[in-house]
C-alpha cells in the first residue's frame, strides 16, 4: 500500500517497541485495522495525547483503518500505568460527559472510515464468573506482576481493582479483533505490558497473531513532562487552554526540542523539517513559529491558528495587542496582582504568583511589579486595556 508507514513512523520518532516487526511489516502491506485507547478521565485530552493522535493520523493517511476506543468501561477502574497511587474514582455520569468532549477532539485526527467506540458497550455488562472462567484463566499472576506498571506500584500498594485493568484492556483487543478484524494496538510505552497481554490473549483463544507498537513517553529536553507549565496542563480543549496559550506553549519550547517536535506534531515533509533543524540562533524562532502554527492549526483549525499567531506577534512584537490576546475584566475597583495572576491563568496558585513577583517576573505594561501587595486600580487601566506579563512568554490583556 503506497508508502512504508512503519518507516515513516520510525523516521519521525514514534516507534519505541514492537513485538513482531517482520509480521507487522507484512500486515501493513494491505489495509490493516488498528486501535488506540483513550480513557475519558477528564473533559479534554492534553498535549501528551498528541503523540498517539498523530500516529493514528499517519496510519490513516497510509490507508489503514483506525479505531479509537474511548474507555467508558476502563475509566471506571483506572489505569495504574505511570501512577504512583490509586486514581480517583469517577462516576459513570462524569465519564460519559468527559467522553463526549474527548470524542470531538479525537475525530479531528481521523478520516471518515475510522470508528470511535466505547468499551463500556462490552465491559459494563460482563457476567463476572463467566469472564473469570473464559478470560481470566489465560492470565498468569506472576507474569502480570512482572509488568513495569505493576512493579512500580507494589511498594506503595496495588489495589485489586487496578490489578484487573490489564485483563480488561487485553479483552478490549480480543473484542475488536473478533468484531472488526483489528490486528494492531498502539499506545505509549507505559502500555507495553497491557498491549502484549492483548496479543497473547488473541493468540491463546483465536490462534491468530496480533501486533503491538508503542511510542516513547515524551519529555522535554530539560527533563520535564510534556505539556506542563507554571499555569498547569496544556489541554486540547479551547475552553481549558485557549488557542493563544496553546500556540504560546509551542512557540516557546526549548531550542533542543524544535526538530523532534516538528517531526512528531506536524505533517511537514521531512526535508522541510531538516531545513528548519539546520537553523541556529535567532533564526530558530522561525522554526518555532512554524511548529506552533502547524500544531495549533491541526488542533484548533486554520482561523484560530491565524488569530493566535497574530496575537502573539502583537503582544510580543511591540504592536498593539488589541482583542487578539486573551482578555479579562478587572471586575472590581481594584485587585491585588497576586489574585489577578491566578484568576487569569498565569499562575496555578497564590503562592506561585507571589514567587513570580518576588523573582521579578511580573510586569503591568512596561512597569515591573515589585511587591506582592501591589494592586491594580480600575481607574488606572487605559480604555484599550493593559498587558499583564508573567515572565517573557505569558501575557493577558486586562480591561477595567
Amino acid at each position: 500500500m503506497g508508502t512504508d508507514v512503519l518507516a515513516v513512523l520510525r523516521e519521525r520518532g514514534f516507534v519505541q517497541q514492537l513485538n513482531d516487526e517482520p509480521g507487522l511489516v507484512n500486515a501493513l502491506r494491505g489495509p490493516l485495522t488498528f486501535y488506540c485507547g483513550f480513557d475519558p478521565t477528564a473533559s479534554s485530552l492534553h498535549v501528551g495525547s498528541l503523540v498517539p493522535l498523530m500516529a493514528m493520523a499517519h496510519l490513516s493517511r497510509a490507508g489503514h483503518r483506525a479505531i479509537a476506543v474511548l474507555g467508558g468501561g476502563t475509566a471506571m477502574i483506572g489505569d495504574p500505568s505511570g501512577k504512583s497511587e490509586l486514581r480517583q474514582m469517577i462516576s459513570q455520569e462524569a465519564i460519559q460527559a468527559n467522553r463526549r468532549g474527548v470524542e470531538s477532539q479525537v475525530r479531528r485526527f481521523l478520516d471518515d472510515k475510522a470508528l470511535v467506540v466505547d468499551n463500556g458497550e462490552w465491559l459494563l455488562s460482563l457476567p463476572y464468573i463467566d469472564f473469570l472462567r473464559d478470560i481470566g484463566r489465560h492470565f498468569s499472576v506472576n507474569r502480570m506482576l512482572a509488568a513495569e506498571a505493576y512493579k512500580l506500584r507494589l511498594e506503595k500498594g496495588l489495589s485489586f481493582i487496578e490489578f484487573n485493568y490489564q485483563i480488561l484492556q487485553a479483552y478490549d483487543f480480543l473484542v475488536l479483533f473478533r468484531k472488526h478484524g483489528c490486528a494492531l494496538q498502539i499506545g505509549g510505552d507505559d502500555q507495553w505490558g497491557n498491549i502484549l497481554a492483548g496479543t497473547d490473549l488473541i493468540r491463546r483463544i483465536e490462534q491468530k497473531e496480533a501486533f503491538g507498537l508503542t511510542f516513547p513517553l515524551i519529555t522535554t529536553a530539560a527533563g520535564a513532562k510534556m505539556g506542563k507549565t507554571a499555569a498547569g496542563a496544556v489541554w486540547l480543549a479551547a475552553d481549558r487552554t485557549s488557542s493563544f496559550d496553546f500556540y504560546q506553549y509551542f512557540v516557546n519550547v526549548d531550542d533542543r526540542d524544535v526538530g523532534r517536535f516538528l517531526k512528531l506534531f506536524t505533517f511537514l515533509p521531512m526535508d522541510e523539517v531538516a531545513r528548519f533543524e539546520a537553523l541556529v540562533g535567532a533564526d530558530l524562532r522561525t522554526a518555532k513559529q512554524t511548529l506552533a502554527y502547524e500544531i495549533t492549526r491541526i488542533v484548533h483549525g486554520d482561523a484560530e491558528a491565524e488569530k493566535a499567531r497574530s496575537a502573539a506577534q502583537a503582544a510580543f512584537g511591540g504592536g498593539a495587542a488589541g482583542e487578539l490576546v486573551p482578555t479579562h475584566a478587572l471586575g472590581a475597583a481594584e485587585a491585588k496582582v497576586v489574585d489577578l495572576l491566578v484568576a487569569v491563568g498565569l499562575a496555578v496558585s497564590k503562592s506561585a504568583a507571589r514567587r513570580l513577583i518576588e523573582q521579578g517576573g511580573v510586569r503591568i505594561g512596561d512597569r515591573k511589579v515589585s511587591s506582592i501587595d501591589e494592586v491594580v486600580l480600575s481607574a488606572d487601566v487605559p480604555g484599550d486595556g493593559v498587558l499583564l506579563h508573567a515572565g517573557k512568554k505569558h501575557v493577558r490583556r486586562i480591561v477595567s
